[in-house]
């Protein structure tokens, strides 16, 4: 099986936004998992390949989906597969897909679900265009036309989660509260109910998505433990386990892991 992968050439206008497209060659099934990530994921399926992902409740799903912030991988099987896959923080998730991403936390739904007939008009324009570049500035601009003003954050959520993400995870979670002027308990209640995840969880997906980049690259785990705040290296490799299923040698080999410039270069226009 083999794959081409593609960036967009220019910065994305949208914040938030992080897109990549995959073509994937037949010869046979192949089966990778989704690994967490601190973003929601929308995967925009337009070629006449197959693909099967299982949701958290054991439910297998096809075709064009919207994956919230997974606590765990989840299985994929892939026979041969176009598409490009969005990811966005949380925050502007909310205004794009037009529902909360605490919603979606956990789980995924098709994307019809959420956009309905538009969903099949774009994967016909996206399969008909004949280079990434085009398909990328059609997905931009459909999702720029689809931003919603009326889902948003609290301004305390939203800079709490742009902290912990700026930080890598490594902003203490009272100092957070204190910073707000809220109690820890509000902070608490409101992150989760907005962004889907408690706020010590978020931080602990954060941490463990920058620590897992730099295995990637190829970084020695106690070097990746010592600088991504880990305790030691019992526990990166507790926190790589736990949101992979494997150890850390064996995530960080994972095809789908980290779609991104660092673990993908491109290699289509």
């Amino acid at each position: 099986m083999s794959w081409e992968v593609a960036r967009p050439s220019r910065a994305l206008a949208v914040r938030g936004l992080d897109m990549a497209g995959f073509r994937i060659h037949g010869g046979g099934s192949e089966f990778l998992r989704a690994i967490p990530h601190p973003a929601v994921t929308v995967l925009l399926e337009f070629g006449e390949g197959r693909f099967d992902i299982q949701d958290p409740a054991g439910r297998t799903r096809t075709g064009s989906l919207a994956l919230g912030l997974l606590r765990d991988a989840v299985p994929l099987r892939v026979e041969a597969l176009e598409c490009v896959q969005v990811r966005m923080s949380p925050l502007a998730a909310s205004a794009v897909l037009g529902m909360p991403p605490s919603e979606l936390s956990g789980t995924m739904v098709g994307l019809d679900e959420l956009w309905g007939r538009d969903v099949a008009r774009l994967c016909e324009r996206l399969h008909e265009m004949p280079c990434w570049q085009e398909r990328f500035a059609l997905i931009e601009a459909t999702l720029a036309a689809r931003l919603r003003d009326d889902l948003p954050a609290d301004p305390e959520v939203a800079w709490a989660w742009r902290r912990i993400a700026g930080s890598h995870g490594r902003y203490r979670i009272e100092q957070l509260a204190s910073e707000i002027g809220w109690s820890r308990q509000r902070l608490w209640s409101r992150f989760g109910a907005q962004i889907g995840l408690t706020p010590k969880r978020a931080a602990r997906l954060v941490r463990f998505d920058h620590a897992v980049h730099r295995l990637v690259r190829g970084q020695a785990p106690a070097r990746v433990a010592a600088d991504t705040g880990y305790t030691d290296q019992s526990h990166l490799h507790r926190d790589v386990r736990e949101f992979t299923g494997a150890p850390p040698a064996s995530a960080a080999a994972e095809p789908f892991l980290t779609v991104d410039d660092r673990a993908w270069p491109s290699t289509g226009g």
